[in-house]
């Protein structure tokens, strides 16, 4: 296929980073919207990329909604036919702090939600433009069904210590079922105060139902950062496959672990050349 146009949000470290690089290598073109542009001061990768002009670094913040405005604007004008083909949304908690009775605590706690709704409502019309593909993060064990599925030494962790940054990404899934109609139940959340009231009605926020089919959400499972086992079971004949994806539809996969770089290399493979067998689901990934 050819190199798409790529906007990201949260590429500058981890999953974001490791899939643009791979979307770099292929030929895409990437705009990255970053809070400290110095982030990518040290990174040879980046640079090389920016000077040949494949890489753009945009100063903003997700949480301002003219900063994204802009950023799409921005992406556009650096593709060929003035469009963004693809967001990669991989925006994740900032450093927070851990409080004994809550867990983690991050600021604002609905930093994910509340980025994505800026993102999806300034975004471009469908009448400018398609609608771009979309990838964006979110966890396994977040509902009812996913968290009963998750190994028995992770319900503590996942029940205490990483609830209060998994109802932001609830607060994100809720809003990515509002825009592609996909069931969702009321029991799985998000708690009070992480969607603003009247969401559904913010101006610009894509009809419901509109980007059925333009969405990938991958969950993965408790994040490491090991090595790529994809790139390392390449070099042999006949290993076994370096994780498991399956379609949440289809059941709840269970599994402790997966590196950044493997969702990285997944989620690269889906945008080059498999959206059709991924695009538009919702993915557990794992070891």
């Amino acid at each position: 296929m050819a190199p798409m146009n790529v906007l990201t949000l949260g590429a500058s470290r981890n999953i974001g980073y490791f899939a643009a690089i791979r979307l770099l290598d292929a030929g895409c073109t990437v705009t990255f919207l970053l809070r400290d542009l110095s982030v990518f001061d040290a990174d040879e990768t980046i640079h090389r990329y920016v000077k040949a002009r494949k890489a753009f670094l945009l100063k903003g913040d997700g949480l301002v909604q003219e900063d994204v405005k802009h950023a799409w604007e921005e992406a556009a004008s650096h593709g060929p036919e003035g469009k963004v083909d693809l967001l990669l949304f991989t925006v994740g908690a900032r450093k927070g702090s851990i409080d004994i009775r809550r867990g983690a605590v991050i600021k604002p706690a609905n930093l994910v939600t509340q980025c994505l709704l800026n993102v999806l409502c300034t975004m471009p019309s469908p009448s400018k433009q398609p609608y771009p593909k979309i990838v964006t993060i979110s966890s396994t064990g977040l509902t009812r069904s996913a968290h009963s599925a998750l190994p028995l030494l992770l319900k503590p962790l996942y029940g205490w210590l990483l609830d209060l940054p998994h109802q932001d990404k609830l607060g994100a899934e809720r809003t990515v079922a509002h825009v592609c109609n996909w069931e969702w139940d009321p029991r799985d959340g998000p708690a009070a105060g992480i969607l603003p009231q009247g969401w559904q009605g913010f101006p610009g926020l894509p009809p419901k139902g509109s980007l059925s089919g333009n969405v990938l959400v991958v969950r993965p499972a408790l994040l490491t950062d090991g090595e790529c086992l994809a790139d390392k079971n390449a070099k042999k004949k006949g290993g076994k496959p370096p994780y498991r994806v399956k379609d949440v539809n289809d059941g709840e996969i269970s599994g402790y672990t997966v590196s950044r770089k493997d969702v990285g290399h997944f989620i690269a493979q889906v945008v080059l050349g498999r959206w059709e067998e991924f695009g538009g689901k919702r993915i557990n990934i794992a070891n």
